[in-house]
This record gives C-alpha cells, structure tokens and sequence, in this order.
C-alpha cells in the first residue's frame, strides 16, 4: 500500500509540474489598449474626423450660448429701468433658451457619443486583425489587449503593434 500511495504522490507530483513547464516556454505579449487607441495614426486621423464633423454644431452652441449670457446681462444690467412687461418677456425668453440649448447640447453629446462608439468600433477591428498578424509572425502564443491590471514592461509589444498600424496608413493610396 505505501508503494501505490508512493507512486500516486509521484504522479501527482509530475502532473503538477507539468502545465509549469509548458508555461514557461509560453511566448506572451502585453498590448496596451488606451496607448493604441491614443497613438495609433488611425485613431488620430478619425479624430480629426469626429472633430470636423462636429466642430460646425460646437461653433453653433457657444454663438447661441453667447447670446443667452448677452441678453441674461442685459436683463441684469436694465432691468431696472425696463417695463415690467419687458422685464417679464426677457426672463421668459431667457429661460427658453436656456432649455433650447440643454436640449442641443445634450442632442450632440448623444450623437456625437454614437460616432466616437462607432469609429472606436471600427478601430478595434482593424487593430485586433493586426494583433493577430502580429502575434503569428512573432510567435507569440498569447496577447493580452485589455483589462490588464499590471504587466512586466518586457511583455509589452505595443510599439510593434503601432509600427504596423502606421504602415499600414503609410501603405494606403492616396486618394
């Protein structure tokens, strides 16, 4: 019986060891998502996009915003000195356009918390193709792309990652 009990412990004993030799000889690679979807010149150039397509309605909100603080320091200013009709339709239409702009400025945080979603979905496509090419060509048998919490800096190939998305930029045709 010590002989079985024996030779279970040994076996036990190397059926541990044995997933820790296979993880040592594991190749690991760390990418760090927030740096790629910060520096990645695709990322940059959709950016630049969302800021173009949204700048006219920003432009649109502070113009509207200017206003309403002109006509709240008129009213502040004469309203002393007005009629109190006057005085009455001024604040009422102050607080008109106080609601129109809440409203308009949460409409373009809405839409434009689409597009940013959309383009950041679009993003990690294109960069999780290139991960995965990335990975084959350097061997590697896992990457780890997010909710990381701490990795040794040695893992981390993001500079490779970005290498490849900026040639990948480089190499489209110009339209």
């Amino acid at each position: 019986m010590k002989k079985t009990n024996y030779l279970l412990f040994t076996l036990l004993v190397f059926a541990l060891l044995l997933p820790t030799v296979s993880v040592a000889e594991m190749k690991i690679g760390i990418v760090n998502a927030a740096r790629l979807l910060e520096e990645a010149p695709q990322a940059q150039a959709e950016t630049e996009l969302l800021n173009k397509e949204f700048s006219s309605r920003q432009n649109e909100l502070m113009a509207t915003q200017k206003e309403l603080e002109e006509l709240q320091n008129r009213l502040a200013r004469d309203g002393a000195i007005m009629s109190e009709a006057e005085r009455k339709r001024i604040g009422l239409d102050v607080l008109s356009r106080q609601r129109d702009l809440r409203r308009k400025q949460d409409d373009m945080r809405q839409d434009f918390t689409m597009r940013r979603n959309d383009v950041i979905g679009s993003l990690q496509v294109v960069i999780g193709d290139v991960i995965r090419n990335v990975g084959d060509i350097g061997g590697y048998d896992i990457i780890f792309f997010e909710a990381i919490a701490y990795s040794n800096p040695k893992l981390d190939i993001t500079d490779e990652v970005l290498k490849v998305l900026q040639k990948k930029v480089s190499a489209k045709p110009s339209n």
